[in-house]
């Protein structure tokens, strides 16, 4: 998807979430959509829960740098 595709349906998700106060469920790589719409993530390695936490928490987490970007969790 081009990225202005991609941000429109970033904004319809929030919109509907918000409309009808449900919670949304979302399996994605594009990291863009996940920190923008998340409020929870679970990050799996393998198929295996790795680390579950809030997206701010998840972007420096040692696990998840060591298990993507092949850094040495401290």
């Amino acid at each position: 998807m081009a990225r202005a595709d991609t941000n429109n349906t970033i904004d319809l998700l929030k919109q509907i979430k918000e409309e009808r106060d449900i919670t949304i469920a979302i399996i994605e790589h594009d990291m863009h959509v996940v920190f923008s719409l998340a409020e929870r993530i679970t990050v799996l390695a393998q198929g295996t829960p790795l680390v579950e936490d809030t997206p701010d928490k998840i972007k420096g987490h040692p696990k998840v740098r060591e298990a993507y970007l092949g850094e040495t969790a401290a």
